[in-house]
């Protein structure tokens, strides 16, 4: 699958998968086979980065 490019649009599209679908940043990326580093750079620009503890871009 591909992630839309609009960083809010994938925001929505990657918090919706964490709390549906997936345990973990790792698990999303390795199915979906994207980058981890690509993903959370591309998240920070728009000031949001990943917690861990709640499984979601914050």
């Amino acid at each position: 699958m591909n992630l839309p490019k609009d960083p809010v649009m994938r925001l929505s599209v990657v918090n919706t998968y964490l709390r549906d679908h997936y345990g973990s940043l790792e698990e999303l990326c390795k199915s979906l086979s994207i980058s981890q580093e690509e993903l959370i750079s591309s998240l920070e620009t728009i000031d949001y980065h990943y917690s861990p503890q709640t499984n979601q871009f914050l």
